[in-house]
């Protein structure tokens, strides 16, 4: 509070909440966060102070992409299981290719996707290379989510793989639930490259240790350090794998993202409303 009192311009990093700031005397004048999700501002407050506030759109397409597809070939390519396997004893007793699990390719399977914004279509145009069979539906908003439930369901049932590019907002929120998970083929591989709160996490954690679901992927999610989360009692890397907020984060995306926000700070000085989100 006592930082952006008299800021005219307050640049907020992921995860902080512009609401937290009560300001005094002088309003800011502008609010930008340095990411594209804008789910923690207080659009309301903003609007009703007059706070402009800019989002950083597009710098993370590549990099979410990337990790989308990072997290994929891990668990088709059973690489957790080989790269243990591989040790000076069974390195002295195995044939050069000792096939001992079977792993998969990704062409020739129904992939699913969940949101079809910048990242969700270049995950699209990367997949098609790989000769995968493309489903997909749109950004759950507004003006979808009431024709959504019928494609939704069909996609869950057809998807050998499903991946979820979608923002967090009231109408994504808690989108994947164990009914959604339990409409899923018994090998379906679930990437979830969005925030945390469109799973239910109890949810999933049922569909992994009751329910058929074999492998899930998740890059992070929503409650992690709560000790409660029954995400946290499953350590076996061939049935979850979690990583940090970190699809964005590749050195070259961070430049990127500090350019942005310069170039958003100018755009506000003349008035111009491109990323301008309230």
């Amino acid at each position: 509070e006592e930082k952006t009192k008299d800021a005219d311009v307050i640049v907020a990093e992921q995860g902080s909440n512009l609401r937290v700031y009560h300001w005094k005397s002088t309003e800011p004048e502008a609010g930008l966060p340095d990411a594209t999700g804008f789910n923690n501002l207080d659009g309301d407050y903003l609007k009703k102070r007059g706070i402009a506030a800019y989002n950083v759109a597009g710098y993370s397409t590549n990099g979410v992409a990337q990790h989308t597809f990072a997290l994929l070939f891990y668990i088709l390519e059973k690489l957790n299981y080989y790269d243990n396997y591989e040790n000076p004893e069974n390195m002295q007793e195995e044939p050069v290719s000792p096939i001992r699990t079977e792993f998969l390719r990704a062409g020739w399977k129904t992939w699913g996707i969940i949101g079809l914004g910048a990242i969700g279509n270049r995950v699209a145009q990367i997949a098609k290379h790989l000769a995968a069979i493309l489903s997909a539906i749109p950004l759950p908003g507004r003006n979808t989510i009431q024709n959504m439930k019928g494609k939704l369901d069909e996609l869950l049932s057809r998807s050998d793989i499903l991946s979820v590019h979608a923002p967090l907002n009231g109408y994504t929120e808690n989108l994947m639930t164990l009914e959604k998970f339990r409409k899923m083929k018994k090998s379906a591989i679930f990437l979830n490259l969005a925030r945390g709160a469109i799973v239910n996490e109890p949810d999933l954690y049922t569909a992994l240790t009751e329910a058929p679901l074999q492998v899930q992927a998740l890059m992070f999610f929503a409650k992690a350090n709560e000790s409660g989360n029954p995400l946290l009692k499953i350590q076996d890397s061939n049935k979850l794998i979690i990583t940090p907020h970190i699809a964005w984060a590749a050195k070259e995306t961070r430049f990127r993202v500090v350019d942005e926000v310069v170039k958003n700070i100018q755009r506000f000085q003349r008035d111009d409303r491109t990323n301008r989100v309230y």
